[in-house]
């Protein structure tokens, strides 16, 4: 990617830097915005003024949406990306343009409350989008609220996706395998005479995710981003989530809000172990046999998304994720201080757990969050660097 971007070369690199990242977070929040979109989003903006707010959203909206679907997590991601410190997103109008008048877009687009007749004023893009860039860097504990409400904007059009499987349903297609039952009817259908041979295959569909959300006191800094992480999991595809401190709530019907904010209300007032202690085996194991023996667990991706300390028994906590990782398709487990320089995981419950770990990765901001998307989604780059970070 970053190979192909260097070619268009009228901008300076901080604006390069800046507008590859609101490819990144357009791609966290589930757009297919591959190479040659990008390619062409940055020819775009070299024809235009990367400095302009809104010659940057017609460049990116024309060129790395899809289709009518994409629209509206791109304005929310581009709301977010590019939103000042000291203000909330001002996105352009969305206003249907008449046929007509859509090539001259650029030049009428302004931000609400102005006539449309000028240029939207307002400091440059790269200006705008630099702290954003910062931002996806930065650890959850160490954010001021100003940076905690960009943050929210942003998680809130994150998805989250598990790896495909093949199920055992079959669906028409044009290639795979005979179907000879819709190959004999259409015979039958045309008085024995031939006919094309009818073919299916096999559907293909996203494994479940459940996510476990350590919400201990240990883990304060970081739960409420978490959380919004998982309450746009939950909105995105098939997800439950769990919160674990000292008892097991299941939280996938408060996340299931459409509005982050409510959804997080409900949850507040499901959950009554906030910033308590930490029962990890206890826990891990109440939710096997209630939920993840029956099935939940079975074939799924399972990411726990906890510090690892442990107040009960460590070896419990080993026995439970042996037995989750027999039955889960992969076990992921996300650490926020695994980011710190020099972490080892030596208290007793990580160590006690990371042999049963498919994947250990980093989860203290949003570029780890993105990158734990991967994971799970079993990109190859995703998979390949938490399988590296297991080992290290």
């Amino acid at each position: 990617m970053d190979a192909t971007a260097g070619a268009p070369g009228t901008r300076p690199l901080g604006a390069d830097a800046v507008l590859l990242g609101f490819v990144r977070a357009l791609r966290a929040a589930g757009l297919d915005a591959g190479t040659e979109r990008l390619y062409a989003f940055l020819r775009a903006v070299d024809l235009l003024r990367p400095g302009i707010r809104a010659e940057v959203y017609w460049a990116g909206r024309a060129t790395l949406c899809g289709g009518h679907d994409d629209l509206d997590r791109y304005e929310r991601v581009f709301a977010a990306y590019f939103a000042t410190r000291d203000a909330s997103a001002r996105r352009p109008s969305r206003t249907t343009l008449p046929p007509r008048l859509r090539p001259a877009a650029r030049q009428t687009v302004a931000a609400p409350g102005g006539t449309g007749d000028r240029e939207p004023s307002g400091p440059p893009t790269a200006t705008l989008a630099s702290s954003a860039e910062v931002l996806r860097h930065r650890d959850f504990a160490g954010l001021d609220a100003a940076e905690r409400a960009q943050l929210r904007r942003l998680l809130a059009a994150f998805a989250l996706q598990g790896q495909t499987r093949r199920a055992a349903r079959r669906r028409p297609a044009r290639r795979g395998g005979l179907d000879p039952r819709r190959t004999v009817r259409e015979w039958l259908r045309r008085g024995g005479e031939p006919a094309r041979l009818r073919r299916h295959a096999r559907v293909e569909r996203p494994r479940r995710v459940v996510l476990l959300v350590d919400v201990s006191g240990s883990m304060a800094p970081y739960a409420d981003a978490l959380l919004r992480f998982a309450h746009a999991a939950v909105r995105g595809g098939r997800t439950e989530v769990f919160t674990i401190g000292t008892r097991l709530t299941r939280a996938t019907r408060e996340l299931s809000h459409r509005d982050p904010d409510v959804a997080m209300a409900a949850l507040a007032a499901a959950v009554p172990d906030w910033r308590g202690g930490t029962r990890l085996g206890e826990l891990l194991r109440e939710f096997l046999n209630r939920w993840g023996q029956r099935g939940m667990a079975r074939g799924a991706v399972v990411v726990l998304l906890s510090d690892g300390w442990e107040r009960g028994d460590p070896k419990l906590l080993g026995a439970q994720m042996r037995r989750l990782h027999a039955l889960a398709h992969q076990v992921v487990w996300a650490n926020p201080r695994k980011a710190r320089p020099g972490y080892v995981p030596l208290a007793a419950g990580m160590a006690a757990a990371l042999p049963s770990v498919d994947a250990f990765v980093e989860g203290h901001s949003l570029a780890a969050l993105e990158r734990l998307a991967a994971v799970v989604r079993g990109a190859a780059g995703g998979a390949d660097a938490g399988r590296a970070a297991r080992h290290t």
